[in-house]
């Protein structure tokens, strides 16, 4: 893996999730990943189930539901490539509806290991909300 390998990953990630679409979703990971979507999770084990998480039709109690067309985007760029290990960070952003303002920024970071044929086996993400006191 290498940086270039390493955003056009992310930024299939990011397409992905704008259309929820499973073939997409799929194509991201290896067929044994394991995903979690906070670092104390138990993770999600294997692609057909990470694909369904995504999708809303998963068991996952830490997953996120699945977000409404035009109320969220995403920008990410790895930080740190060594061998088959991806640091990403980035920013999510929600909003309450289409076109509306932004009301939500997540800064998050990733955790990945990839295989030989750059799918993601291994997926950890870390975020926090941005807070405006």
């Amino acid at each position: 893996m290498d940086r270039d390998s390493a955003q056009a990953w992310l930024d299939r990630y990011v397409a992905a999730w704008r259309s929820y679409d499973p073939t997409a979703i799929g194509d991201l990971f290896s067929a044994d990943v394991t995903y979690r979507y906070h670092p104390d999770d138990e993770p999600t084990v294997g692609r057909e189930a990470v694909v369904a998480s995504w999708l809303g039709e998963g068991d996952d109690s830490g997953a996120s539901t699945r977000d409404a067309p035009g109320t969220y985007d995403a920008s990410y760029t790895p930080f740190a490539v060594d061998g088959d290990r991806v640091v990403a960070t980035g920013t999510s952003t929600y909003r309450d509806a289409p076109g509306g303002p932004v009301t939500k920024v997540f800064h998050n970071c990733f955790l990945m290991s990839f295989d030989d044929e750059g799918r993601c086996r291994e997926f950890t993400e870390f975020y926090t909300q941005e807070r405006h006191d």
